[in-house]
């Protein structure tokens, strides 16, 4: 098992694409990894809590409170991972972590994670070559995160070209390199 006694977060954004993250979480788990999931404010219109839920088997976090009152900490949780994932990022999302704008708990989580960030777009291919969103690939990586590549290929638009989420296979495999050459 490549990820063994490793604590992924896993960060999801309202993408589409955001059905790939089911997979992703279960190819870390199946890998012996820990993995623990934040939604953003739009990424329950894509895939539920409850599913990542029981994959996971820890509770799905969104909000600052839960429906009781308790606060889900940023901080603990920006403290806890040895490796926080945001697959897919949204453009939208992308530009809050550039600039800041702390108003959802991943943003917030984002800005407090102790440990390296990969990040994954996934967008139409004109919203990935829009210079806003190359400007903010460039000083997400000057901020010393990881870029996964998105691939070439059909789109939910039905237009082809570059934006496509990298596929969970991948994703894993960049990971468990990651802490590989770590290890030595």
């Amino acid at each position: 098992m490549q990820l063994e006694g490793k604590k992924i977060l896993l960060g999801i954004t309202g993408s589409i694409a955001a059905f790939k993250a089911v997979t992703l979480l279960r190819l870390f788990i199946k890998e012996g990894a820990e993995v623990r999931v934040i939604l953003s404010p739009y990424a329950s219109n894509f895939v539920t809590k409850t599913t990542l839920s029981v994959l996971s088997n820890y509770p799905v976090y969104s909000e600052f409170s839960d429906q009781n009152g308790s606060w889900n900490s940023h901080v603990e949780m920006g403290s806890w991972p040895d490796l926080f994932i945001i697959s897919p990022l949204t453009a939208n999302t992308m530009a809050k972590m550039v600039n800041g704008n702390a108003d959802n708990l991943l943003v917030a989580t984002y800005l407090s994670a102790k440990c390296p960030v990969f990040f994954a777009p996934a967008m139409d291919l004109d919203m990935y070559k829009h210079p806003s969103t190359q400007a903010n690939i460039k000083m997400l990586q000057s901020y010393g995160n990881v870029l996964i590549e998105p691939e070439t290929g059909e789109l939910a638009s039905g237009l082809s070209g570059k934006g496509r989420m990298s596929e969970p296979e991948t994703i894993l495999e960049l990971v468990a390199d990651y802490f590989s050459k770590k290890k030595n």
